[in-house]
């Protein structure tokens, strides 16, 4: 499947997308390029409320977006791959039988899958500005993106057991 088709698959059945991800084999560049466009779509959704705060607040957009872009495509993979891994030790502690890169493709898979989510949180963020709205939305993408990770951990755990 494409990995739009995977993404749409995801949101009904996420442990089968994760046991077809698991089964192409452990190929660390596959989930360093899933990591990556997870940033780059949460990087871009990140624009309308920048643009917002730009504009409200009479600043220059371009350093805003300059800091975003190191922020989100530099230092958020960093971080990505400390909470996998943390996330692996914890899984070995409670005795799950769970591989570092199963720990790692839930985590980067989860982050790309609820990018269109996270896109609108983007988009009611800079249209709306903060609220309500954005609050009902924000707890829909962490609801799913939780429920897509977590799903992926279980089924990751599975398949090594």
């Amino acid at each position: 499947m494409s990995v739009t088709q995977d993404i749409v698959a995801s949101y009904r059945a996420p442990r089968q997308v994760m046991r077809r991800l698991l089964a192409m084999g452990e190929r660390e560049d596959r989930a360093f390029a899933i990591l990556m466009a997870a940033c780059a779509v949460i990087f871009v959704s990140r624009w309308p409320a920048l643009a917002r705060q730009a504009h409200f607040e009479q600043i220059e957009l371009n350093p805003l977006l300059g800091g975003s872009l190191f922020a989100l495509l530099f230092m958020l993979p960093l971080c990505a791959y400390i909470i996998a891994f943390v996330t692996h030790l914890v899984l070995k502690v409670v005795g799950r039988k769970q591989s570092a890169f199963g720990a790692r493709i839930s985590l980067f898979w989860a982050m790309i899958a609820t990018g269109p989510l996270y896109l609108l949180v983007g988009l009611v963020e800079g249209f709306m500005g903060e609220g309500v709205a954005l609050t009902i939305v924000g707890a829909v993408w962490f609801a799913v993106f939780m429920w897509i990770w977590i799903s992926g951990l279980i089924e990751a755990g599975r398949v090594n057991a």
